[in-house]
């Protein structure tokens, strides 16, 4: 949801009501509840996956900071993505400093889309995240069991990779190890009949 306050200010994230996220775009606060179950299950999972291989590198290539719900300061803008990977070689002291957020871009951002939030992360935030200068970024649809993989090039986002269901993949820049996409979906079997409680 959008708020009528304009421009917003960093005292409006503060103010939203907890378990609240909210990013400020374009001098305007966009404000969401926390995730529904299908979306939190895909993005905690991924981030385990992920951080455990190229994170902490527990048998891994390692190599990155992988993090959960970063809150990014880039420039003027308030964003926070699902998910975010810092090459190490590039920012060595990422973690180094105290503040609660980040101002140096990620190289790579995941944005797990629901209904509410679905034409945000693929409009503006990904204009956002290739102005800034992230080189990939993924959007998972726990719905669809999907995964878009793109590529950041000068004339905008190169689209380099769909995988549905239980492919297991290779997908840049963590193509060293595979990844079971089918790991990131809730079971079908677990949704009991006339739940729509995982909607959202």
């Amino acid at each position: 949801m959008g708020r009528e306050k304009f421009p917003a200010t960093y005292e409006d994230i503060e103010a939203l009501p907890v378990g609240w996220v909210g990013e400020l775009i374009d001098d305007a606060l966009w404000a969401f509840p926390r995730p529904a179950r299908w979306h939190a299950w895909a993005a905690s999972v991924l981030g385990v996956v992920l951080g455990s291989t190229y994170g902490e590198g527990g048998g891994g290539p390692g190599g990155w900071w992988i993090l959960d719900e970063p809150e990014l300061h880039l420039g003027r803008q308030v964003l926070v993505p699902d998910l975010a990977g810092w090459r190490r070689e590039r920012v060595p002291e990422l973690l180094a400093r105290d503040e609660p957020f980040f101002d140096v871009a990620p190289d790579w951002v995941c944005e797990v889309l629901s209904p509410s939030t679905a034409a945000l992360d693929r409009g503006r935030k990904m204009a956002l995240y290739h102005q800034e200068g992230v080189s990939h970024a993924w959007l998972v649809d726990p719905r669809a069991q999907a995964l878009e993989i793109y590529r950041r090039e000068a004339s905008g986002w190169r689209p380099v990779g769909r995988h549905e269901g239980n492919e297991v993949i290779h997908a840049e820049p963590f193509d060293a190890e595979p990844l079971e996409l089918g790991r990131l979906w809730v079971p079908r079997s677990s949704v009991a009949p006339g739940d729509n409680s995982h909607q959202g």
